[in-house]
C-alpha cells in the first residue's frame, strides 16, 4: 500500500484520483502517458521532511481515476479542462508544478487558463507545438499506424508492458513496480488512455493539439516565475528536446541527468532537490 492520502475529486462529469501528503506550499508531481500517480512517489518520499503538501493526481484514462470507453474524449482541451477544475477543486492559488511527459502541457495548459501562481519543476516533456520540418518520434508514428497499433496498445497491453525500455537503467522498472503500471490498465475496457494519448501528439499543423500547445506557448513566453529543468539525457522518445527546454526557461538551472523517459524512478532525488530550490525561490 502506499503510505499517502487517497481521495477523488469530480473535475466536471469525470473523476480523478489524487494521492496527497504533507502539509505546507502545494507542489503538483503531473505524469503523462501511460503512467499514474505512483511514478511520482517516490519523490513524495524525499519530501517528506518539507514544509509541503504533495499532491499526486492520476491523469484521467490512466491508475485510478475514470477512464472513458470513447478515445475520442481524450483531447488535449479536455485534459487541461480537467486539471484545470482540479486545481479550483483543491482551492490552489500557489504551487509548485512538476510535469513530465503530457503532464508538461496539460499541467501548463491549465495554469496558462487560471491564475494560480506558480513556480515550475520541467522534466522530459514537450510544451509548445512542434517547429517546423518536425517528424514524429517512431514510437508516435507506430500509434497512428491502422490495425497493428489498436492491437498492440489494446489487446498486448503496450506501452505500459515495455517501459523499461525507455529508461537510462531498465532495471528501474521491473517486477512490483512494473506490475504497478500495467494492473490499472488490464482490462480492454479500461485501457483506451494510452493510444489515445499517443495519438494526441501532433502529426501536422492541422492537429486538433496544436492550438492548446500555442496557448501553452504563449504563457512560457510571458512566465517570470522560478523555474528549474531535471533531464534524463537517456530517453529515446523527449531527450532530446532539452536544449529547447533551455530556451524556453533560460534562467532555469539544468540537471542534467543519464536517466531515461521516466526519471521520477531513477533520480527522484535531483527532482526533489529542483522542487525545493523552486519552492523556496516562489515562497521567498
Amino acid at each position: 500500500m502506499l503510505p499517502f492520502r487517497r481521495y477523488m475529486v469530480d473535475v466536471g462529469g469525470r473523476h480523478m484520483h489524487v494521492m496527497e501528503t504533507g502539509e505546507g506550499l502545494p507542489v503538483v508531481l503531473m505524469h503523462g502517458n501511460p503512467s499514474w500517480g505512483f511514478l511520482n512517489r517516490r519523490i513524495a518520499t524525499a519530501l517528506t521532511a518539507d514544509p509541503l503538501r504533495i499532491i499526486m493526481p492520476d491523469l484521467i484514462g490512466l491508475g485510478m481515476s475514470d477512464k472513458p470507453t470513447d478515445p475520442a474524449e481524450h483531447t488535449l482541451e479536455r485534459h487541461i479542462g480537467w486539471m484545470r477544475a482540479l486545481l479550483e477543486a483543491l482551492d490552489i492559488e500557489r504551487c509548485v508544478m512538476a510535469v513530465q511527459d503530457w503532464g508538461g502541457a496539460i499541467g501548463v495548459g491549465a495554469l496558462a487558463s487560471s491564475r494560480v501562481r506558480a513556480g515550475l519543476v520541467v522534466m522530459n516533456t514537450a510544451l509548445t507545438p512542434p517547429r517546423p520540418g518536425f517528424r514524429p518520434t517512431a514510437f508516435h508514428r507506430f500509434a497512428r499506424l491502422p490495425v497493428v497499433s489498436d492491437v498492440a496498445f489494446r489487446l498486448l497491453g503496450f506501452p505500459q508492458i515495455g517501459m523499461r525500455f525507455t529508461q537510462g537503467d531498465r532495471t528501474s522498472i521491473r517486477g512490483d513496480v512494473a506490475r504497478a503500471y500495467t494492473y490499472p490498465l488490464w482490462r480492454l475496457r479500461d485501457n483506451a488512455a494510452p493510444l489515445a494519448l499517443a495519438r494526441m501528439v501532433p502529426n501536422d499543423f492541422d492537429h486538433p493539439s496544436i492550438e492548446p500547445l500555442r496557448r501553452c506557448q504563449a504563457w512560457i513566453e510571458r512566465f517570470d516565475g522560478p523555474a528549474a529543468i531535471v533531464w534524463g539525457d537517456r530517453d529515446p522518445v523527449l531527450g532530446r528536446l532539452r536544449t529547447w527546454m533551455e530556451k524556453l526557461f533560460p534562467n532555469a538551472p539544468v540537471t542534467r541527468t543519464d536517466a531515461g523517459h521516466f526519471l521520477q524512478e531513477e533520480v527522484p532525488g535531483e527532482i526533489a532537490s529542483a522542487v525545493r530550490d523552486v519552492a523556496r525561490r516562489l515562497t521567498g
